[in-house]
Formats: structure tokens, C-alpha cells, sequence
């Protein structure tokens, strides 16, 4: 085959316009030859000729298959109906030994002094200590209540601007609504 009529039945067969014969003569035309130029069809016909070699699955292929799959999901099931109650025991288990060893550990305190007016200077001191810290953390806060008083004053204010604003638009627009009322009265009566 020359290159003309190769290149014509070729491009036959890229538009679905090739024949049974025409496709068979060129699946043994690159079979048996390589021309330059056209390595990617010869190519794709060697892979279409091997992969006409792959047999007809069994009669009973598809039944096969699905009983495999269904014993599958059988086993997935029986297994999973033994599993869940070990790993729900393990699981209750691992939070009672848990527990235990929290609450084990936290016996009878003893007294960290012997004299008790050291005790009470400690204490004096600890407590000292977090009231000084609590009064830094509230004075950080006093930026956001001047905030808060400030947003609340500017809500007072459109809150009353929208009032008086509501009020004075009532004030136009009722001699208007009055004579379209009075116009459509009019209309109607004739």
C-alpha cells in the first residue's frame, strides 16, 4: 500500500467511514510494516490486535462475581458484628481504669505548713497577688466600656433623629394622601 492510499484509508477510518475490510487491511498492513510517519497508528492497531486477543468471560462470569461480593459483604458484617461490642467494652474499659487512676491519685492532702499564721501570711499573699491581677485585667477593660457607652449614646441620638424625621415626613405627606383620597371620591361618584 503507498502512501496516498494509506493515508486516505486512514484518515476513512478516523471518521467512522472505513469498512470491516479496509480496517482489517490495515491492521496486517502494520502488523507487518512500519512506515515512517505513521508510528502512532501503527501503534494503535498492534494495541487493537492484542487486545482482540482477550477471551469471552465464562457463561456464569456475573454470578460469580456477585456471590463473591455478597459473601464479602456477609463477612464485612459478621465481622463487624464482633467487633463493635469488644471495641464498646475496651472503650468502657479504658474510662474506668482512667478514672480510677484521676480519683487514685487525689487521696488525703496534707498540710504544706506546720505553723498556721505562716499558712495564713501564704495565703494573705497568694490572694493579694490575684486581686492585683484581676484589677490590671479590668483596667485593660475600661477602653471598651468608654466603647460600649459611645455606641449606645449614637444609637440614643439616630434613634431620636429617625423619630423626629418619621414624624415630619407625616406631617407632608397626610394633605397629600387627604387629596388623593378626596380626587378618587370624586372619580367615583361619576
Amino acid at each position: 500500500m503507498n502512501d496516498a492510499d494509506l493515508r486516505r484509508v486512514i484518515e476513512k477510518y478516523y471518521k467512522g467511514d472505513c469498512s470491516e475490510e479496509e480496517e482489517r487491511s490495515l491492521r496486517e498492513f502494520f502488523a507487518a510494516n512500519s512506515p515512517e510517519g505513521f508510528e502512532t497508528e501503527r501503534e494503535l492497531f498492534i494495541y487493537y490486535e492484542a487486545a482482540s486477543d482477550v477471551p469471552e468471560p465464562s457463561e456464569n462470569f456475573e454470578s460469580r462475581i456477585l456471590s463473591g461480593l455478597d459473601d464479602l459483604e456477609a463477612r464485612r458484617i459478621n465481622l463487624r458484628r464482633l467487633l463493635l461490642p469488644a471495641i464498646n467494652i475496651a472503650a468502657g474499659m479504658l474510662i474506668l481504669t482512667g478514672t480510677y487512676l484521676f480519683f487514685a491519685g487525689k487521696g488525703k492532702t496534707a498540710d504544706t505548713f506546720k505553723d498556721p499564721a505562716i499558712a495564713y501570711v501564704e495565703t494573705m499573699k497568694i490572694l493579694h497577688t490575684v486581686s492585683s491581677q484581676m484589677n490590671k485585667g479590668e483596667s485593660a477593660l475600661e477602653p471598651v466600656g468608654k466603647i460600649n457607652e459611645i455606641t449606645e449614646r449614637s444609637f440614643r441620638v439616630i434613634t431620636e433623629s429617625s423619630g423626629k424625621i418619621e414624624k415630619n415626613l407625616k406631617l407632608i405627606v397626610e394633605p397629600f394622601d387627604n387629596a388623593g383620597e378626596q380626587l378618587g371620591n370624586q372619580i367615583n361618584k361619576k
